[in-house]
């Protein structure tokens, strides 16, 4: 269990009982970029990528029963505030962990966002599938059911997103997967959770060959307000070159976020220790036509990720 000056000291000001398991994590990622946009210019820029930390533990009711929470925090390096506020929610619930799977309620991540896996090799980048692709929600008001460890290698995840308000249909995003070190394939399918009358179903499948990763996502958006009937699919590439250096690069083309939407990224990663990577990248995201502006926009840039 990872333990922190802060959770000591927090701990310490309250009754030990209420933090009989406290893990405090998160990461600290900053990139300094060249980035050459269509609308805006050409400008160096120091960026913050989703840094964050967090709070997560539990305790245990009885030998099958466990409550469990998550408070997760996006905190921005570079500028110091995310907007008006410090802090950003992220991943945030309360739930019940037993033999018969878990139960939670709260603001996280929706089973089709998770369902992406690690194939998307520049996620919180600018090279993040979230450029192009939909279904990348961290819902509120959601309450999930995840199936228990004794299913193996597979995982099922059903959420339902109440949006508490008359006469408006509830969001369900439903996960199928199968996860080993060497494979990974899942399903999932999310309806109404974007707004009433809108689907998406998302098919991702990754497999390891020695010291090769090769992942593959593909997209089907349907939007019945709009009458939007859009796919999309990308591939991505990670080559472990030795113990410490890594080359990737992934490409992508979908019409699901925008016209004619392109995103193609490659990098090189140096881990100096387990927790920490340098890395860098070149990213180029295109489109023909964005309901706000062309896109021709390119990104180089260099940075540090240690997780803690």
């Amino acid at each position: 269990m990872k333990k922190s000056l802060l959770a000591l000291v927090i701990a310490s000001l309250l009754p030990a009982a209420a933090f009989a398991d406290v893990t405090v994590y998160g990461k600290a990622n900053v990139s300094l970029q060249n980035a050459d946009e269509e609308v805006s210019g050409s400008k160096i820029e120091l960026v913050s990528n989703a840094s964050r930390i967090g709070l997560k533990g539990g305790e245990e009711v009885n030998s099958s029963l466990k409550v469990i929470y998550q408070f997760e925090y996006q905190t921005e390096v570079d500028d110091g505030t995310n907007g008006s506020q410090t802090f950003g929610q992220r991943n945030i619930f309360i739930g019940l962990q037993g033999s018969a799977g878990t139960v939670m309620g709260g603001h996280f991540d929706t089973p089709t966002k998770v369902a992406q896996e690690k194939v998307d090799l520049f996620n919180d980048l600018e090279g993040d599938i979230n450029q192009i692709f939909k279904g990348e929600i961290r819902a509120s008001n959601i309450v999930q059911y995840v199936t228990p460890a004794s299913w193996g290698a597979f995982t099922s995840s059903v959420a339902y997103v109440t949006k508490e308000a008359d006469g408006v249909d509830n969001g369900v995003s439903v996960s199928v997967a199968y996860n080993t070190p060497a494979f990974y394939a899942a399903v999932a399918v999310d309806q109404d959770v974007e707004a009433e009358g809108v689907d998406l179903v998302r098919a991702v499948a990754r497999v390891v060959f020695g010291p090769v990763q090769l992942g593959v996502l593909a997209e089907q958006y349907e939007n019945d307000n709009t009458g939007a009937d859009e796919d999309g699919a990308f591939v991505s590439a990670l080559w472990n070159l030795n113990d410490k250096w890594a080359l990737k690069g992934q490409y992508g083309s979908s019409d699901v976020k925008m016209a004619d939407g392109e995103s193609a990224s490659i990098g090189l990663d140096y881990k100096m220790t387990k927790a920490a990577t340098l890395y860098s990248y070149v990213t180029s995201v295109e489109n023909d036509l964005a309901l706000a502006a062309e896109r021709d926009d390119t990104y180089v840039g260099v940075g540090i990720d240690f997780k803690f």
